[in-house]
């Protein structure tokens, strides 16, 4: 199978670039110069010539507060990019699948946020992932929206990298404790896209479009996870980082975030039978390897 992912260093992309090979999948990621979010003609001739089985539309705006500054560079690639991507989708007959975000939700809902619960979101960010999903469904019924939440991974910058470089040289660090949600590898979320993809290339059932949930196992806050990052940490290196836990008032941002971030998956475990593994497990498995490889950067 041939997936094609657009952008070139995302958490994601970097991932299925990595686990690809092992499940029999030829992974080729677009980006600029040859496909640029913000230039449908680039986007429709770059993915008609790479000729392939399924795309995932990966590449977004992620500067979550400076969106707050640039709403229109957001939308631009978050909502226009995204619909460009499954137009050419729909173009070529295959399956696109997009990935979109918690951030869609106010996060004011006491439960876990099910697929169909009203959104919502309360950023710039949020609100442009929102728009994108609806121009992903309109443009193409052959669609999988994936929601993922507090993304990490052994590439590019997310929370655990910050945490164990910030370890390095601090004893003490304070971390938000009273917003909850899911960590959630992307190496994880990588192995199910292709899983999400197979399916999707192989079977017509409409059951396995639209919107799904995917998330690591379990639930924690921010300082849950920096706690689970300390701990890999100090059981690898004896090291001991002691988090503070402070609330969403002591760190003010730009932008807004959700207090409550948890999404259920059980929609994607009834579809496609993928449960993904709990958050602390894979946390742990990122942190040891980030620690063998050397020093955080």
């Amino acid at each position: 199978m041939r997936l094609i992912v657009t952008g070139k260093q995302g958490q994601v992309v970097s991932s299925l670039l990595e686990r690809g090979p092992a499940a029999s999948v030829e992974v080729i990621a677009l980006g600029r110069p040859e496909l640029d979010l913000a230039d449908a003609a680039s986007v429709r001739s770059a993915i008609a010539a790479a000729a392939p089985d399924a795309i995932v539309s990966a590449a977004a705006y992620t500067a979550v507060d400076k969106a707050e500054s640039e709403p229109d560079l957001a939308f631009a690639v978050n909502e226009t990019g995204a619909g460009a991507v499954a137009e050419a989708a729909g173009a070529l007959g295959v399956p696109v699948i997009h990935l979109s975000t918690d951030y869609v939700f106010a996060g004011d809902k006491a439960d876990p946020y099910v697929e169909t619960d009203p959104t919502g979101p309360v950023s710039v960010y949020g609100a442009s992932k929102l728009a994108g999903e609806k121009k992903v469904a309109a443009a193409t019924d052959n669609h999988a929206i994936l929601r993922t939440a507090w993304v990490y991974s052994p590439f590019g910058a997310n929370f655990l990298k910050t945490m164990l470089r910030l370890g390095e040289s601090r004893d003490v660090l304070r971390v938000v404790a009273d917003q909850r949600g899911t960590p959630t590898s992307a190496l994880d979320i990588a192995d199910a896209v292709i899983a999400v993809a197979r399916r999707l290339k192989a079977d017509p059932d409409p059951a396995l479009r639209g919107v799904f949930h995917l998330t690591g196992g379990g639930e924690g806050t921010w300082a849950d996870f920096a706690d689970a990052i300390f701990g890999g940490l100090k059981e690898k290196t004896g090291r001991e980082v002691k988090v503070e836990r402070i609330t969403t008032a002591d760190y003010p941002t730009p932008a807004r975030r959700p207090a409550n971030s948890r999404l259920s998956t059980k929609k994607l475990q009834s579809s496609y039978g993928i449960v993904l593994a709990d958050w602390d497990a894979s946390t742990r498995g990122v942190v040891d390897r980030l620690l063998a490889a050397g020093p955080a950067t």
